[in-house]
Protein backbone atom coordinates (compact mmCIF):
# COMPACT_ATOMS: atom_id res chain seq x y z
CA UNK A 1 0.00 0.00 0.00
CA UNK A 2 2.57 2.44 0.55
CA UNK A 3 4.51 1.57 -2.58
CA UNK A 4 1.62 2.44 -4.53
CA UNK A 5 0.92 5.45 -2.57
CA UNK A 6 4.00 6.98 -3.76
CA UNK A 7 4.03 5.69 -6.99
CA UNK A 8 0.67 7.66 -7.68
CA UNK A 9 2.36 10.81 -5.48
CA UNK A 10 2.27 13.31 -7.59
CA UNK A 11 0.53 11.51 -10.30
CA UNK A 12 -3.23 11.61 -8.83
CA UNK A 13 -4.65 13.63 -6.23
CA UNK A 14 -5.31 11.19 -3.27
CA UNK A 15 -7.41 12.09 0.09
CA UNK A 16 -8.02 10.39 3.12
CA UNK A 17 -10.91 10.15 5.06
CA UNK A 18 -9.64 8.95 8.74
CA UNK A 19 -13.30 8.25 10.34
CA UNK A 20 -12.31 5.92 13.13
CA UNK A 21 -9.44 4.11 14.76
CA UNK A 22 -6.07 4.33 12.51
CA UNK A 23 -3.30 3.35 14.51
CA UNK A 24 0.24 1.67 14.27
CA UNK A 25 1.98 1.23 10.43
CA UNK A 26 -1.82 1.59 8.97
CA UNK A 27 -1.03 5.56 9.89
CA UNK A 28 1.95 5.86 7.30
CA UNK A 29 -0.55 5.20 4.44
CA UNK A 30 -2.48 8.05 5.10
CA UNK A 31 0.37 10.06 5.79
CA UNK A 32 1.67 9.46 2.27
CA UNK A 33 -1.32 10.78 0.78
CA UNK A 34 -1.85 14.42 -0.28
CA UNK A 35 -4.49 15.45 1.78
CA UNK A 36 -6.14 13.91 5.34
CA UNK A 37 -9.66 14.64 6.55
CA UNK A 38 -10.01 13.26 10.36
CA UNK A 39 -13.29 13.30 12.12
CA UNK A 40 -13.98 13.96 15.50
CA UNK A 41 -14.55 10.76 16.47
CA UNK A 42 -11.81 9.51 14.58
CA UNK A 43 -8.11 8.11 16.74
CA UNK A 44 -4.90 8.18 14.76
CA UNK A 45 -1.48 7.03 16.19
CA UNK A 46 1.53 5.00 15.96
CA UNK A 47 1.29 3.47 19.52
CA UNK A 48 -1.62 4.13 21.29
CA UNK A 49 -2.07 5.15 24.71
CA UNK A 50 -1.59 2.34 26.58
CA UNK A 51 1.59 1.09 24.88
CA UNK A 52 3.00 4.43 25.75
CA UNK A 53 2.03 4.37 29.50
CA UNK A 54 3.66 0.93 29.92
CA UNK A 55 7.51 1.82 28.09
CA UNK A 56 7.79 5.59 28.97
CA UNK A 57 5.24 5.95 32.10
CA UNK A 58 3.32 8.90 30.11
CA UNK A 59 -0.26 9.18 30.85
CA UNK A 60 -2.56 10.36 28.02
CA UNK A 61 -5.62 9.95 26.78
CA UNK A 62 -6.67 8.42 23.08
CA UNK A 63 -8.28 11.45 22.20
CA UNK A 64 -5.68 13.94 23.09
CA UNK A 65 -2.48 11.69 21.58
CA UNK A 66 -4.65 10.90 18.53
CA UNK A 67 -7.14 12.95 18.59
CA UNK A 68 -8.26 15.94 15.64
CA UNK A 69 -7.14 18.42 17.71
CA UNK A 70 -3.83 16.72 18.25
CA UNK A 71 -3.10 16.49 15.02
CA UNK A 72 -4.16 19.92 13.70
CA UNK A 73 -2.76 22.09 16.26
CA UNK A 74 0.50 20.49 17.03
CA UNK A 75 1.62 17.52 15.17
CA UNK A 76 0.63 18.88 11.64
CA UNK A 77 -0.52 15.64 9.93
CA UNK A 78 -4.09 16.89 8.86
CA UNK A 79 -5.72 18.65 6.99
CA UNK A 80 -8.76 19.19 7.38
CA UNK A 81 -11.50 18.56 10.37
CA UNK A 82 -14.85 17.07 10.22
CA UNK A 83 -17.69 16.98 12.87
CA UNK A 84 -18.86 13.65 11.33
CA UNK A 85 -18.78 11.18 8.16
CA UNK A 86 -21.15 13.35 6.48
CA UNK A 87 -19.18 16.51 6.64
CA UNK A 88 -15.85 14.91 5.89
CA UNK A 89 -17.23 13.21 2.46
CA UNK A 90 -18.84 17.18 1.62
CA UNK A 91 -15.17 18.06 2.61
CA UNK A 92 -13.74 15.81 -0.14
CA UNK A 93 -15.78 16.94 -2.31
CA UNK A 94 -15.26 20.36 -2.03
CA UNK A 95 -11.65 20.28 -2.70
CA UNK A 96 -12.05 18.11 -5.31
CA UNK A 97 -14.09 20.37 -7.28
CA UNK A 98 -10.92 22.33 -7.48
CA UNK A 99 -8.21 19.80 -8.40
CA UNK A 100 -7.64 18.11 -11.57
CA UNK A 101 -7.92 14.15 -12.04
CA UNK A 102 -4.40 13.78 -12.83
CA UNK A 103 -0.91 15.42 -13.77
CA UNK A 104 -1.54 16.09 -17.15
CA UNK A 105 -5.01 17.86 -16.73
CA UNK A 106 -5.63 21.47 -16.06
CA UNK A 107 -8.18 21.86 -12.96
CA UNK A 108 -11.77 21.95 -13.68
CA UNK A 109 -12.67 25.52 -14.98
CA UNK A 110 -15.83 27.10 -13.93
CA UNK A 111 -17.56 29.47 -16.09
CA UNK A 112 -19.80 32.96 -14.77
CA UNK A 113 -17.55 34.54 -12.15
CA UNK A 114 -15.70 36.79 -15.08
CA UNK A 115 -16.36 40.74 -12.82
CA UNK A 116 -13.24 41.92 -12.25
CA UNK A 117 -14.31 45.36 -11.47
CA UNK A 118 -12.51 47.40 -8.94
CA UNK A 119 -13.16 46.44 -5.22
CA UNK A 120 -13.11 49.81 -3.68
CA UNK A 121 -13.46 48.43 0.01
CA UNK A 122 -9.44 47.08 -0.53
CA UNK A 123 -8.20 50.91 -0.94
CA UNK A 124 -8.52 50.75 3.01
CA UNK A 125 -7.96 47.31 4.45
CA UNK A 126 -4.33 47.60 5.37
CA UNK A 127 -4.10 49.87 8.34
CA UNK A 128 -2.06 52.97 8.19
CA UNK A 129 0.14 51.91 11.44
CA UNK A 130 2.70 49.32 10.17
CA UNK A 131 2.55 47.50 13.23
CA UNK A 132 -1.22 46.86 13.39
CA UNK A 133 -2.36 43.35 12.47
CA UNK A 134 -5.21 42.88 10.11
CA UNK A 135 -6.65 39.42 8.88
CA UNK A 136 -5.67 38.50 5.33
CA UNK A 137 -8.78 36.18 4.57
CA UNK A 138 -9.92 39.50 4.20
CA UNK A 139 -8.31 40.43 1.36
CA UNK A 140 -8.18 36.64 0.03
CA UNK A 141 -12.37 36.93 0.05
CA UNK A 142 -12.08 39.99 -1.91
CA UNK A 143 -10.14 38.71 -4.79
CA UNK A 144 -11.04 35.35 -5.58
CA UNK A 145 -14.36 34.31 -7.30
CA UNK A 146 -17.53 34.89 -4.84
CA UNK A 147 -15.54 34.99 -1.97
CA UNK A 148 -15.23 31.32 -1.83
CA UNK A 149 -11.79 30.36 -0.42
CA UNK A 150 -10.84 26.67 1.08
CA UNK A 151 -8.34 26.88 3.50
CA UNK A 152 -5.88 24.08 4.50
CA UNK A 153 -4.63 23.40 7.69
CA UNK A 154 -6.83 26.27 9.22
CA UNK A 155 -5.23 25.35 12.63
CA UNK A 156 -1.79 24.14 12.20
CA UNK A 157 1.01 26.92 11.08
CA UNK A 158 -1.93 29.80 11.21
CA UNK A 159 1.09 32.57 10.63
CA UNK A 160 0.47 31.62 7.26
CA UNK A 161 -2.35 30.57 5.05
CA UNK A 162 -2.59 28.80 2.42
CA UNK A 163 -5.65 27.33 0.59
CA UNK A 164 -7.72 27.07 -2.73
CA UNK A 165 -9.84 29.30 -4.89
CA UNK A 166 -10.75 30.20 -8.21
CA UNK A 167 -10.12 33.74 -9.86
CA UNK A 168 -12.42 34.50 -12.93
CA UNK A 169 -13.02 30.39 -12.99
CA UNK A 170 -9.43 29.39 -12.85
CA UNK A 171 -8.35 27.08 -9.55
CA UNK A 172 -5.38 28.81 -7.67
CA UNK A 173 -2.93 27.96 -4.61
CA UNK A 174 -3.22 30.97 -2.37
CA UNK A 175 -0.11 31.49 -0.03
CA UNK A 176 -0.37 34.00 2.29
CA UNK A 177 1.45 35.65 5.42
CA UNK A 178 -0.89 36.06 8.18
CA UNK A 179 -0.27 39.30 10.15
CA UNK A 180 -2.60 38.88 12.63
CA UNK A 181 -0.96 35.55 14.02
CA UNK A 182 2.72 36.18 15.03
CA UNK A 183 2.88 39.08 12.56
CA UNK A 184 2.83 36.98 9.76
CA UNK A 185 6.57 35.81 10.72
CA UNK A 186 8.24 32.73 9.00
CA UNK A 187 8.86 29.86 11.18
CA UNK A 188 10.26 26.05 11.01
CA UNK A 189 6.39 25.09 10.94
CA UNK A 190 5.04 27.80 8.80
CA UNK A 191 7.35 27.11 6.02
CA UNK A 192 7.07 23.02 6.31
CA UNK A 193 3.25 23.91 5.75
CA UNK A 194 3.93 26.76 2.38
CA UNK A 195 6.33 24.37 0.95
CA UNK A 196 4.46 21.51 0.49
CA UNK A 197 1.61 23.29 -0.53
CA UNK A 198 3.54 24.89 -3.36
CA UNK A 199 4.87 21.47 -4.28
CA UNK A 200 1.47 19.84 -4.49
CA UNK A 201 0.25 23.22 -6.77
CA UNK A 202 3.16 22.79 -9.11
CA UNK A 203 2.82 19.02 -9.53
CA UNK A 204 -1.42 19.43 -10.37
CA UNK A 205 -0.44 22.43 -12.58
CA UNK A 206 -1.99 24.88 -10.25
CA UNK A 207 -1.39 28.55 -10.70
CA UNK A 208 0.08 29.66 -7.34
CA UNK A 209 -0.84 33.43 -5.98
CA UNK A 210 0.81 34.48 -2.93
CA UNK A 211 0.24 37.12 -0.83
CA UNK A 212 3.33 39.11 0.78
CA UNK A 213 3.12 40.58 4.02
CA UNK A 214 6.16 39.43 5.81
CA UNK A 215 8.32 40.96 8.72
CA UNK A 216 11.17 38.14 8.68
CA UNK A 217 11.99 34.81 9.58
CA UNK A 218 11.13 34.09 13.35
CA UNK A 219 14.34 34.91 15.76
CA UNK A 220 15.26 32.48 18.40
CA UNK A 221 16.89 29.76 19.94
CA UNK A 222 14.16 26.97 19.81
CA UNK A 223 13.81 28.12 15.94
CA UNK A 224 17.76 27.77 15.16
CA UNK A 225 17.57 24.80 16.81
CA UNK A 226 14.53 23.58 15.44
CA UNK A 227 16.11 23.57 11.78
CA UNK A 228 14.58 27.07 10.71
CA UNK A 229 17.37 26.90 8.17
CA UNK A 230 17.15 23.55 6.32
CA UNK A 231 12.94 24.17 7.08
CA UNK A 232 13.27 27.49 5.62
CA UNK A 233 15.27 26.43 2.72
CA UNK A 234 12.41 23.80 1.98
CA UNK A 235 10.07 27.01 1.12
CA UNK A 236 12.89 28.53 -0.75
CA UNK A 237 13.11 25.06 -2.36
CA UNK A 238 9.53 24.58 -3.77
CA UNK A 239 9.09 27.88 -4.98
CA UNK A 240 12.15 27.92 -6.93
CA UNK A 241 11.79 24.59 -8.67
CA UNK A 242 7.79 25.42 -9.41
CA UNK A 243 6.80 25.90 -13.44
CA UNK A 244 3.72 26.74 -12.89
CA UNK A 245 2.62 30.63 -12.87
CA UNK A 246 3.48 32.22 -10.29
CA UNK A 247 2.20 35.44 -9.30
CA UNK A 248 2.95 37.74 -6.16
CA UNK A 249 1.52 40.78 -4.95
CA UNK A 250 3.28 42.67 -2.03
CA UNK A 251 1.05 44.04 0.14
CA UNK A 252 3.13 45.61 3.11
CA UNK A 253 6.21 44.54 4.76
CA UNK A 254 8.13 42.34 2.56
CA UNK A 255 11.88 42.29 5.13
CA UNK A 256 14.71 39.94 4.21
CA UNK A 257 15.04 36.45 3.41
CA UNK A 258 11.22 36.15 3.91
CA UNK A 259 10.76 38.28 1.24
CA UNK A 260 12.95 35.93 -1.29
CA UNK A 261 11.23 32.87 0.79
CA UNK A 262 7.33 34.23 -0.28
CA UNK A 263 8.41 34.14 -4.24
CA UNK A 264 10.32 37.35 -4.81
CA UNK A 265 11.04 38.16 -8.35
CA UNK A 266 14.96 36.02 -7.93
CA UNK A 267 12.57 33.26 -7.14
CA UNK A 268 10.91 32.93 -10.66
CA UNK A 269 7.66 35.20 -9.88
CA UNK A 270 6.56 36.17 -13.54
CA UNK A 271 4.39 38.73 -12.08
CA UNK A 272 5.63 41.01 -8.64
CA UNK A 273 2.69 43.79 -8.16
CA UNK A 274 3.03 45.81 -4.81
CA UNK A 275 0.48 47.78 -3.47
CA UNK A 276 1.96 51.42 -2.70
CA UNK A 277 1.64 50.48 0.92
CA UNK A 278 4.80 47.94 0.47
CA UNK A 279 7.84 48.02 1.96
CA UNK A 280 10.47 45.58 0.16
CA UNK A 281 14.10 45.97 2.17
CA UNK A 282 16.61 43.77 3.79
CA UNK A 283 14.92 45.12 7.50
CA UNK A 284 12.35 47.22 8.88
CA UNK A 285 13.06 51.37 8.26
CA UNK A 286 13.85 51.40 12.38
CA UNK A 287 16.11 48.33 12.62
CA UNK A 288 17.75 49.76 9.77
CA UNK A 289 18.18 53.01 10.49
CA UNK A 290 19.65 52.35 14.14
CA UNK A 291 22.52 50.34 12.25
CA UNK A 292 22.80 52.85 9.74
CA UNK A 293 23.14 56.12 11.48
CA UNK A 294 24.08 54.73 14.88
CA UNK A 295 26.77 57.57 15.01
CA UNK A 296 23.84 60.14 14.02
CA UNK A 297 21.71 59.25 16.66
CA UNK A 298 24.28 58.95 19.77
CA UNK A 299 25.94 62.47 18.98
CA UNK A 300 22.93 63.83 18.81
CA UNK A 301 21.01 66.41 21.55
CA UNK A 302 17.54 64.35 21.92
CA UNK A 303 18.65 60.85 20.08
CA UNK A 304 14.17 59.88 20.23
CA UNK A 305 13.63 62.09 18.05
CA UNK A 306 16.32 62.08 15.98
CA UNK A 307 16.02 58.69 15.44
CA UNK A 308 12.69 59.42 14.58
CA UNK A 309 13.48 61.81 11.68
CA UNK A 310 15.76 59.52 10.54
CA UNK A 311 13.41 56.47 10.31
CA UNK A 312 11.44 58.66 8.44
CA UNK A 313 14.19 59.72 6.07
CA UNK A 314 15.09 55.85 5.30
CA UNK A 315 11.42 55.13 5.16
CA UNK A 316 10.94 57.78 2.20
CA UNK A 317 14.63 56.65 0.40
CA UNK A 318 14.89 52.63 0.59
CA UNK A 319 11.29 51.50 2.00
CA UNK A 320 8.89 52.10 -0.92
CA UNK A 321 7.91 49.53 -3.80
CA UNK A 322 8.67 52.53 -6.42
CA UNK A 323 12.85 51.69 -5.32
CA UNK A 324 12.29 48.28 -5.89
CA UNK A 325 10.17 48.70 -9.47
CA UNK A 326 13.14 51.04 -10.30
CA UNK A 327 15.76 48.17 -9.66
CA UNK A 328 13.60 45.53 -11.88
CA UNK A 329 12.30 43.59 -8.44
CA UNK A 330 8.10 44.85 -8.86
CA UNK A 331 6.53 44.87 -12.27
CA UNK A 332 3.32 47.41 -11.51
CA UNK A 333 2.49 49.35 -8.29
CA UNK A 334 -1.29 48.59 -8.62
CA UNK A 335 -4.11 50.48 -6.58
CA UNK A 336 -5.41 47.90 -4.40
CA UNK A 337 -8.97 48.03 -5.79
CA UNK A 338 -7.52 46.82 -9.10
CA UNK A 339 -5.58 43.47 -7.72
CA UNK A 340 -8.57 41.10 -9.12
CA UNK A 341 -8.41 42.79 -12.48
CA UNK A 342 -4.41 42.69 -12.53
CA UNK A 343 -4.06 39.06 -11.38
CA UNK A 344 -6.75 37.75 -13.76
CA UNK A 345 -5.32 39.12 -16.53
CA UNK A 346 -1.95 37.82 -15.52
CA UNK A 347 -3.24 34.67 -15.11
CA UNK A 348 -4.76 34.47 -18.46
CA UNK A 349 -1.30 35.90 -20.06
CA UNK A 350 0.94 33.35 -18.26
CA UNK A 351 -1.77 30.31 -19.38
CA UNK A 352 0.83 29.71 -22.11
CA UNK A 353 3.50 28.86 -19.45
CA UNK A 354 1.85 25.71 -18.62
CA UNK A 355 2.69 24.14 -21.75
CA UNK A 356 6.32 23.91 -20.46
CA UNK A 357 5.83 21.23 -18.23
CA UNK A 358 6.92 17.94 -18.20
CA UNK A 359 4.51 14.79 -17.86
CA UNK A 360 5.57 14.75 -13.95
CA UNK A 361 7.37 16.73 -12.04
CA UNK A 362 7.74 15.17 -8.50
CA UNK A 363 5.98 13.28 -5.78
CA UNK A 364 4.90 14.71 -2.75
CA UNK A 365 7.35 13.47 0.14
CA UNK A 366 6.24 14.30 3.90
CA UNK A 367 7.73 17.59 4.98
Amino acid sequence: MFFQNVALSGVVPQVSIIAGPCAGGAAYSPALTDFIIQTRAARMFITGPDVIKSVTGEEVTAEALGGPDAHMQHAGNIHFVADDDEQAILIAKKLLSFLPSNNTEEAPFVEGNDDVSADPELDDIIPVAASKAYDVREVISRLVDVGDFLEVQAGFAPNLVVGFARITGRTVGIVANQPSVMSGVLDVNSSDKGARFVRFCNAFNIPIVTLVDVPGFLPGVAQEYGGIIRHGAKLLFAYSSATVPKITVVLRKAYGGAYLAMCGKDLGADRVFAWPSAEIAVMGAEGAAGVVFRKEIKEAEDPVAKKAELVQLYRDAFSTPYVSAARGLVDDIIEPADTRRKVARALENLQAKRDLRPAKKHGLIPL
